[in-house]
């Protein structure tokens, strides 16, 4: 894991649960956050492999989103926090909503050459940027 990834990782760490939306073929932020006793489901529209520990659920966040109802999304994003990384701009508002309709936290970095779609605070976490989605205004 890169040095940026370890970081990030130590950082979320500080959230018992978590669900990691998106995590395709990079599970090493999971499995440093399984590794640091965090409870973590990772989930994608795609089967994926994930590490001893992390559970995993297929899902697609912005169909997650649409069916919203004032209950809640459910499982899995009975959490702490809702994370993705190198999230693509079409799917920060989507994951924004789910994660705050869970009363969770949601936090993402981006692909690098995009600035978040939403409104966030930024965190400096080592050379990386962790952007923290404030809540919608209604």
């Amino acid at each position: 894991m890169t040095t940026a990834r370890a970081e990030l990782a130590a950082r979320l760490a500080d959230y018992d649960r978590l669900v990691e939306v998106g995590i395709g073929r990079r599970p090493a932020v999971a499995a440093a956050l399984v590794d640091a006793g965090c409870a973590v489901t990772a989930t994608d529209v795609f089967d994926a492999p994930v590490p001893d520990g992390v559970d995993f659920v297929r899902d697609d966040v912005v169909a997650r989103r649409d069916a919203l109802d004032g209950e809640g999304p459910g499982d899995p994003y009975r959490v702490d926090a809702v994370y993705g990384l190198n999230l693509p701009a079409e799917l920060q508002t989507p994951v924004r909503d789910v994660a705050h309709a869970a009363g969770a936290d949601c936090l993402f970095t981006t692909l690098g050459f995009e600035e978040p779609t939403v409104p966030v605070e930024r965190k400096r976490v080592g050379r990386e940027t962790l952007y923290v989605a404030t809540p919608r205004r209604r």
